[in-house]
């Protein structure tokens, strides 16, 4: 077989869509991990198995990369849209991982929204990832993300604000700022790569 010295710079689309499409999968596991709350350890592991998944298609893209002569677009933005993607997959790992350790009891309502809101940032992000290729018409992608995030950021500050203000148990408030405040934070990660894919398209189209 013979070798090819420059690899054809379309397959990082596949590579990207694949990527996107692990992360889409983890959020909708978290999401169902919360909804249904039974066999945790079980659906915090298939999460974890989804998140080692990340790390391998990461790797993968950044040794085509170190092969690869003609890049699709600049290298440091491929390197930031993988290592955005890894960090969403890495805050929805804790985040189901906080569950388990904290020993909690039941998810609340909001946490459950947060979980979706973050199953609908990934679907989008997934859509304007799989039609990335000619850099055109992604614009209402980017835009439902942000939406979405300001729907989530709403979400958390009232939810911050009652638990402080609903004079429960102490150790419950903590817990849960902490467990508002990841899935915010992952949230926000979806909207970083949004922003990472608007750059990109404006730079390219």
């Amino acid at each position: 077989m013979r070798l090819r010295l420059i690899p054809r710079e379309e397959r990082f689309f596949d590579m990207f869509a694949e990527d996107v499409a692990n992360v889409l999968g983890a959020a909708r596991l978290l999401e169902a991990m919360l909804r249904s709350y039974d066999v945790l350890e079980r659906r915090a592991g298939e999460i974890r198995d989804a998140e080692h998944r990340g790390d391998e298609l990461s790797h993968a893209i950044g040794h085509r990369l170190e092969a690869t002569f003609v890049t699709p677009f600049d290298r440091e933005e491929i390197h930031a849209l993988i290592s955005g993607l890894d960090d969403v997959l890495d805050y929805i790992e804790e985040v189901a991982d906080t569950f388990v350790l904290y020993h909690v009891e039941a998810p609340t309502a909001v946490a459950v929204q947060q979980a979706s809101i973050v199953v609908r940032q990934c679907e989008q992000l997934h859509e304007a990832l799989t039609h990335l290729r000619g850099f055109k018409h992604l614009e209402k992608y980017w835009i439902e993300v942000h939406r979405l995030e300001n729907e989530g950021d709403q979400l958390a500050r009232k939810a911050i604000a009652d638990l402080f203000s609903g004079g429960g148990d102490p150790l419950e408030v903590i817990k849960w700022k902490e467990i508002y405040g990841l899935l915010e934070g992952t949230i926000d990660k979806c909207e970083d790569v949004a922003n990472i894919i608007e750059r990109i398209t404006i730079k390219h189209a």
